[in-house]
């Protein structure tokens, strides 16, 4: 029989040193421990084992009795593969809609990652449906059962992707009863486009808060759609493409959103002499973000009030008619080749975000040379990503090398920084301060160093003791 503890023990294997694999390990016996998130690394960042290249399990899993999912980016479900292979058997506790979408984010990381055997991939995916279990948003659901722990989870919408979730556990301890942590998972920022805004938790005794933006405050939604109004008015002046590197789920479906608004509200209008906004072709290059755009379409019933006021109206904020996807691998090469030579007026988002793989690196090595184009970045870039390397050279005129070859930067590089899918540091206050009965701890993760002791100063106002986990 396991020995609760008077307090649960954090061990953190991932997103404590960067905002990449985030994977947390929640104990509250000898034998009992729960996962939250279980994602890779990225860029420069790295495992426990120091290293990104290598996301076998290092941990102990025998007293693992489940793993509770956030949402399905990469960075906090890529490692689920190995977690399996590893030998974990439990439960896969996460929201319905996160369960319809994480076969699909794990069978396209197993293909770019691992394997292209069908067999294999389809003999997988069939496994992690078996231990699936979809849980509806708000409602309290029992964990694997201990001894006197009385142990249960509940999932509220968190507004950064959809299915997205903060988590609430809720479990006794050796001296105190219900004791409840709060897992914030990746925070939506307020009145983000398609989904519901987070709202905090009743109470906690303990947070574990994320800090991507802890140390940035972003313009509000107004403001962020009329700068990429104007990005797109500028980078469109001398035609060519205006390539948005973006994850396919979340980023894509947001830029759809917005980027419909602004060509029903300009339609007739001229972008230049020669092109209306109603001939402006928007591209969506992943077969992977066209699942996800579907499967968004799909759930519209997780759709916040405006959006389906939209879809009252008649329009169609997802599947617009100058909207197009390419499917195939030759389709993707032969699209890249003819932007590039002709610079005809586009806007492209493809995956991935960081530019670290998938059919975005394309572009930016037929793209990047030419003033024509332009990158423009509209999510966070992590250490050591070929994202954030052509972030710091490309407005200098500087170079970067892709697959071994140097490429020079001609391209104009924007960024667009506010224009994110997570809280910034007033959300992330918020989140706390706004609780009825506030936590007596607060514990920090998922930021770069400089983003954590922003949070931290900022967060010490409120709460009586804040830590930056390690």
């Amino acid at each position: 029989m396991s020995t609760l503890y008077t307090s649960p023990q954090f061990i953190h294997h991932g997103a404590v040193d960067g905002v990449t694999g985030s994977c947390h390990e929640y104990r509250i016996g000898d034998d009992y421990g729960l996962l939250i998130d279980c994602g890779l690394f990225q860029g420069a960042e790295v495992s426990s084992s120091g290293s990104a290249s290598t996301p076998q399990i290092t941990f102990a899993l025998a007293h693992i009795r489940a793993l509770i999912v956030t949402h399905v980016h990469i960075d906090h479900v890529g490692r689920i593969p190995y977690l399996l292979a590893a030998g974990f058997t439990g439960p896969i506790f996460c929201t319905t809609a996160s369960a319809t979408l994480l076969p699909l984010v794990l069978e396209d990381a197993l293909k770019v990652g691992v394997t292209r055997d069908e067999a294999l991939i389809n003999a997988f995916l069939a496994r992690v449906r078996r231990q699936l279990v979809p849980c509806e948003f708000k409602r309290w659901v029992a964990l694997p059962a201990l001894d006197g722990a009385a142990v249960k989870v509940r999932f509220q919408p968190a507004g950064h992707i959809l299915g997205s979730a903060y988590v609430e556990l809720s479990h006794n301890t050796a001296v105190k009863m219900a004791y409840k942590t709060v897992f914030s998972g990746d925070l939506g920022a307020p009145y983000a486009p398609l989904l519901p805004a987070p709202k905090p938790p009743y109470a906690a005794d303990e947070v574990v808060i994320e800090s991507t933006y802890g140390d940035r405050l972003h313009d509000n939604r107004r403001q962020r759609i009329k700068r990429l109004e104007q990005v797109l008015l500028h980078s469109l002046q001398d035609n060519g493409t205006v390539l948005f590197p973006a994850f396919s789920i979340g980023r894509t479906q947001e830029l759809l959103y917005e980027l419909e608004a602004i060509i029903h509200r300009l339609r007739g209008q001229k972008i230049h002499q020669n092109l209306h906004w109603d001939e402006l072709q928007i591209i969506v290059d992943s077969p992977l973000a066209a699942k996800f755009t579907q499967a968004y379409n799909d759930l519209k019933s997780c759709w916040d009030s405006e959006a389906k006021h939209r879809l009252r109206q008649g329009r169609h904020p997802l599947s617009f008619g100058q909207l197009h996807t390419v499917d195939s691998h030759n389709q993707h090469l032969e699209l890249v080749q003819f932007l590039a030579r002709t610079k005809q007026p586009a806007i492209v988002i493809a995956a991935s975000g960081m530019c670290e793989g998938g059919r975005v690196v394309n572009y930016l090595k037929a793209l990047l040379p030419e003033k024509a184009h332009q990158v423009v970045f509209v999510g966070y870039q992590a250490r050591g990503t070929l994202g954030a390397a052509i972030q710091r050279f490309g407005p200098q005129g500087g170079y970067v090398e892709i697959d071994g070859q140097r490429i020079n930067i001609g391209a104009e590089i924007i960024t667009l920084s506010d224009y994110s899918a997570h809280a910034d540091q007033a959300g992330l206050i918020n989140f706390v301060n706004r609780m009825v009965r506030k936590p007596q701890r607060v514990r920090i993760v998922h930021g770069d160093k400089n983003a954590k002791q922003a949070l931290k100063q900022a967060l010490a106002t409120y709460v009586k003791e804040v830590v930056i986990s390690v």
